[in-house]
């Protein structure tokens, strides 16, 4: 089948996918942009066209991630709810999230790290620049995520309904357990994502109420 031009439309959304299930499946350092570009019917040169190099669509992948599940967590952090309801409906939203699109998951897990260490290219000092603003900002918002977070566990000791526990490392801990479930989660196992998430938000809210 023919490659598709780079001046044809493409569904960025389409692009990303790709990109994360690669990742999934090699790994930055074995995924190339032949392999992406063919995953959505794309000469290598078109997929140029959309960005600029195998950083910036990683980094691409992260940030939708992120996007997603901020927009899914933020209305129920800043609700009427009581905290307990706010962090069992956050724990979710996340779990379920990364149940559906495992293969971003599991880039929040194994390709942090790669993000860190990016170094651009000599001859890529304009894009380098442009990647390293969109790589801090990323982990801005990623700070942002957390302090969600740990704003709704704050609520819940203030009030009483949580124990007084350390609200950083529960917090760690907690999304910790949210993202590895891309890795090892089977959507032909057990329990689909509903009912992972239902089973883990109990067990790690059991372990903060206050008795």
């Amino acid at each position: 089948m023919a490659r598709k031009p780079a001046d044809q439309s493409v569904n960025r959304d389409e692009i990303i996918e790709a990109a994360a299930e690669i990742l999934q499946r090699s790994g930055y350092e074995a995924a190339t942009m032949k392999d992406i570009a063919a995953a959505v019917n794309l000469t290598a040169a078109s997929l140029y066209h959309h960005f600029r190099n195998k950083d910036a669509l990683m980094l691409a992948v992260l940030e939708v991630g992120l996007e997603f599940i901020l927009t899914q967590i933020e209305p129920v952090a800043t609700s009427n709810l009581a905290p307990d309801e706010k962090l069992r409906r956050m724990i979710e939203y996340h779990i379920v999230g990364v149940t559906e699109n495992r293969a971003v998951g599991a880039a929040m897990v194994f390709e942090i790290r790669t993000l860190m260490n990016i170094k651009p290219a000599a001859d890529e000092q304009a894009s380098g620049d442009d990647i390293l603003a969109r790589r801090d900002a990323f982990f801005t918002r990623r700070d942002h995520f957390e302090a969600v977070f740990r704003q709704v566990v704050r609520e819940g000791v203030e009030c009483g309904i949580f124990r007084a526990i350390d609200v950083p490392i529960f917090v760690k801990l907690l999304l910790g357990a949210h993202n590895w479930v891309g890795v090892w989660y089977k959507p032909d196992g057990r329990l689909d994502g509903r009912g992972v998430a239902a089973r883990m938000t109990d067990m790690l809210l059991l372990g903060v109420l206050a008795r």
